[in-house]
This record gives C-alpha cells, structure tokens and sequence, in this order.
C-alpha cells in the first residue's frame, strides 16, 4: 500500500464547519513566499520558495491548494471518484490561505540565509508542508518547496514554450501486477537528483531567481523531506556533495536498498511519529545511527503520519476523516517540537550562529512528548 493510507469515507453527514488554520511562523523574520518555475520541459524545476521578508501592509495571503487540478489529484491518490471529491474537497478547503506575504519584499540579509530543500510525500505537492516551511523561514532560511514530476505528486505541471499552455502529469499508484518496491525504488534515485538540480537557478542569475543570487548561503545547505521525500532526503546526501545534513519527517524506509546505507555520508534526523514506523523501517534507521554518531533518532508521541503535513491543521469532522489528520497530540505543539529540533540539528551541522542549541534536548529525545528511537525499541525492562 501507499505509505500515506487515507481511511474509507463513511456516510453521516459533515459535522462541523470545514477550515485550515494554518499557524503564523514563531521566529523573528515575517515569512514570504514566491511560486518558481525553471525550463520548459517536464525535467525543468517547480518550487514553492519561503523565505523571510519585510513586512508589507495588506499583503495578499497565497491559496493553501493553487489550482482546482489538485483537488482531482488527491482525490485521485485517495482512490475516491473525483466526480465527487474533487467538488467536495474544492468547497471544504478550496479558499483556505496561507498566513504568509505572496511575493513580499526579500529581506535583505547581511550574513545570507542558509537554503533547505524541501522534499514532499506520496500523493503531496508544493504547497502541503506551509506549516513547517513557513516556520523555518521564520528562523532565518530560505527554504524550497519542491513539487516532484515523476507521477509521485498528486498532480503537478509544467508550461511547454509555447505561449499559454499547460501539461498536467497525474499521480500514479503501483500498476497491477508490480511489485511495490520495485515500483517506488526505480523513483527514489531520481528525486535523489532532483535536490542537486535544484542548486544552480539559486547561483547562476536566472531571471525567476536573480534576486536571491546575493541573499542565499550555497555553502550552507540541507535537504528535508516527509515520508517517500524523507528517505530520497537520506539518498540526496549520497548524491549530492552541496548537502551538509538532512532531516527525515517519518521517512518511509521501505523503498531504499540496503546498499545504499554504508554510503550516506553525512549526519540525518530522523523525526517520527508514534503511530506509523515499523520495526524493520527503524532498524533501517538504526543501521545509519551506528555508523555516523551525529544521526538521531526520535519520536513524537500522540502524533500519526499526517501530523507532520499541514492536513493536522485541519477542522471539521469530515476532512479529518478522510486525511487521517489527527494524532492525541496537539497540532500546534507537534510543529513546535519538529521545528525546534529540525533548527538544533541544522544549528549544529550548518554552523550557524543563532540560538538553536537551547533546544539541543530534542536530540537526544529528551522533552515532553517526544522520546529516543523509537516506542516499540525502549526497553520493557
């Protein structure tokens, strides 16, 4: 099955109103973003870019789903009848906004701001992790948001030269008859690459990009990703030397081969929730641990695999439902103990000179709601 499972939508009716409040980031800066495409071809480059900007009276606030065409995508990966639930979905959540100033005014930086790439799930796109990304551009970073087209995306595009149109590339479940694995591991190498191709826009002046030519520390670089985009963070530190470390959301270990372990050079976090590893993913993830002393491994208790997506920010009964959103643990609380160990872990193996290290507990596992490893691997002594 596909790592990010939806359950079955029962009949009783809506229950509550429908809303995302998606939280406004906690650090210093005020939080723009900025919709990138690079090339013309379906090799070319999609992002989301967040990144810390001057404040700007009235700013527009960016739609949280960009395009109707997503709505038909999740539906799609949800294994639902778009006839029904893209509508539905269009009119629960389709005017939802994103609390961040939409191409605001670049804050100007003496120092640089240190770059993350942000690699999404299964049945994700650009646009489904604002939360987190919006928080660490907050803290002083600018962070792109990639959208994948390799059919892992629920739906995504890109615009041939010709003037005006359109190419949409729908998601893809596993075809009848292929072994998953198989499936998802030929899909793996290639997002592995798709975080180096994302470097040279940022340097080279191109026209989408020039004015972060001067503004982005290219010395200073991490890979995050959630689930299938946490594993190909793990493969992107083999693939690309630019990567100082990488942060793992409930990385989905499933696809990687085992080969591929005793070649990750560089330290990774892993960040999982309580309720969707498995002890053989975590021995995955104990394998590189006890080779680099700087990986770690925690938990965050009372969360589910969709708590680390903007989708746990969900309200209503219904949406909740459908996207599994909700663990026990508060949402607010879940993005906090992600972020402040994400910025302690980047602290750390960026040399940053910030404040980060107060949270460097989070690390070791040791705070409230959050442990070392694993549940399921503490001793029963």
């Amino acid at each position: 099955p596909d790592p990010m499972p939806l359950p079955r939508l029962g009949r009783g009716r809506m229950g509550g109103t429908q809303s995302l409040a998606l939280p406004l980031g906690n650090g210093p800066h005020q939080v723009g973003c900025a919709d990138v495409m690079v090339g013309h071809t379906r090799q070319g480059l999609f992002l989301r870019l967040f990144y810390p900007c001057l404040p700007r009276a009235g700013a527009e606030r960016p739609l949280w789903i960009p395009r109707y065409e997503y709505c038909g995508g999740l539906a799609d990966f949800a294994h639902r009848s778009r006839r029904w639930c893209a509508p539905l979905l269009n009119a629960a959540i389709g005017a939802c906004r994103v609390p961040v100033s939409w191409n605001g005014p670049f804050k100007p930086c003496s120092r640089r701001y240190p770059l993350i790439i942000f690699s999404h799930g299964l049945g994700a796109f650009r646009t489904l992790y604002s939360s987190v990304c919006s928080e660490l551009a907050s803290w002083g970073f600018a962070v792109a948001a990639l959208e994948h087209r390799d059919h892992s995306a629920s739906a995504t595009y890109f615009c041939p030269a010709e003037a005006g149109s359109e190419e949409w590339i729908p998601y893809q479940h596993v075809p009848q008859g292929q072994k998953e694995f198989y499936f998802r591991n030929k899909q793996v190498p290639g997002w592995g690459a798709k975080g180096s191709s994302s470097l040279p826009p940022f340097g080279t002046g191109s026209s989408s990009l020039s004015f972060l030519q001067d503004s982005i520390d290219l010395t200073k670089v991490a890979v995050v990703g959630h689930s299938f985009g946490g594993v190909t963070a793990v493969l992107a530190l083999v693939k690309e030397p630019s990567f100082r470390c990488a942060v793992a959301l409930d990385a989905w270990m499933f696809p990687l081969e085992n080969a591929v372990y005793p070649e990750v050079p560089k330290p990774v976090l892993f960040i999982n929730t309580e309720k969707f590893q498995t002890p053989e993913s975590v021995a995955k993830m104990k394998r590189l641990s006890s080779r680099n002393s700087q990986t770690k491994i925690i938990t965050i208790l009372g969360s589910v695999h969709q708590s680390q997506t903007d989708f746990t920010f969900l309200t209503g009964k219904l949406l909740s439902r459908i996207f599994g959103a909700r663990g026990t643990l508060d949402p607010y609380k879940g993005l906090d103990i992600t972020s402040r160990a994400a910025l302690a872990f980047l602290q750390r193996h960026l040399n940053l000179e910030e404040e980060f290290h107060q949270w460097d507990d989070l690390l070791e596992g040791i705070g409230d709601s959050v442990v070392p490893e694993a549940p399921f691997c503490r001793s029963k002594l």
